[in-house]
């Protein structure tokens, strides 16, 4: 359950991606699905090896160049999924950085567990 609702987090920060940068397209909402699925797997699998390789010029740049992997990431899935377009650096490194925030958002709101918490302290 909660890999369908992380997915459905990355799906709906795709579409505001796509409602708000110019440069991205989504024809329909099975393709947005496609998009939500590939990108987590792209994210689990070819981040990681990227992140490793790039790691000098991620500590040259402060971290920033990260910026850049996670747009090439949302570039490459833009290739992988047909209906699903990025017309180049730019919009996918904006793209990418509506998707990491609607994906933090969304997590503080589920927890570690993928379900909806509430944490109650209790004095």
């Amino acid at each position: 359950m909660g890999f369908l609702i992380r997915m459905a987090i990355t799906a709906l920060g795709l579409w505001l991606a796509a409602r708000l940068i110019s440069g991205i397209h989504v024809e329909d909402e099975m393709t947005l699905l496609g998009a939500a699925l590939i990108l987590g797997v792209v994210n689990a699998i070819v981040r990681p090896i990227l992140v490793f390789m790039t790691l000098p010029i991620t500590f040259l740049s402060l971290g920033l160049f990260l910026w850049v992997v996670n747009g090439a990431m949302i570039g490459l899935v833009a290739w992988l999924v047909p209906g699903f377009g990025v017309s180049g650096l730019w919009p996918a490194m904006l793209g990418s950085l509506i998707v990491g925030l609607t994906g933090w958002i969304g997590n503080a709101f589920i927890g570690e567990s993928g379900r909806y918490e509430v944490v109650v302290e209790r004095r």
